[in-house]
């Protein structure tokens, strides 16, 4: 994938926190590369019509991470993949661990766990983790580096057991 196919997904992930997979796939389909050419108004009365409810932040956030949109690729391969996550979380508005490790895990890296509502939960039926009100940065990387362990056990990638996870909890697989 091309530095703007890189940069679709990362407008993808940014959509998908605190909305659904399902959703983020329609509105990258039907937006194309208007993640980077549509203006600011256009994009949130786009991202409004396909139904996103946070339509003006979300479309705030890709505006602002389109200085990133023809290179982002290029600098994220620049790094070892660990210091890409980092520089996602600290660089790119709206992209927190989730949805730094979701971007990464899309354009193929899968030395990340994606730990969203189904993932915890099901890691709470089976006593691995309790019930969390917020996930901070140190509890996001405690709790993959036990997934990590568990995955190692398994002789697979935290990223092939939080899908399998994941598919556990929803029955899908999507990308």
């Amino acid at each position: 994938m091309d530095n703007r196919r890189w940069f679709s997904e990362l407008c993808f992930c940014i959509l998908t926190a605190n909305s659904s997979a399902e959703l983020g796939i329609k509105i990258q389909n039907e937006i194309g590369d208007g993640f980077l050419t549509l203006s600011y108004e256009e994009l949130k009365e786009k991202l409004k019509e396909l139904g996103h409810r946070f339509y003006s932040k979300r479309a705030e956030f890709i505006v602002n991470s389109r200085k990133y949109g023809d290179k982002i690729k290029d600098i994220i391969t620049s790094m070892h993949p660990f210091e890409a996550r980092e520089w996602l979380v600290r660089n790119v508005k709206g992209i927190g661990y989730k949805e730094a490790s979701h971007f990464l895990r899309n354009v193929g890296y899968f030395d990340f766990a994606i730990l969203d509502r189904h993932v915890l939960r099901i890691l709470r039926e089976y006593g691995i983790v309790e019930l969390l009100r917020t996930l901070t940065r140190n509890r996001y990387l405690e709790i993959e580096r036990k997934l990590r362990e568990i995955a190692k056990e398994l002789g697979m990638s935290v990223g092939e057991l939080d899908l399998y996870l994941w598919y556990m909890k929803t029955g899908k697989i999507l990308k």
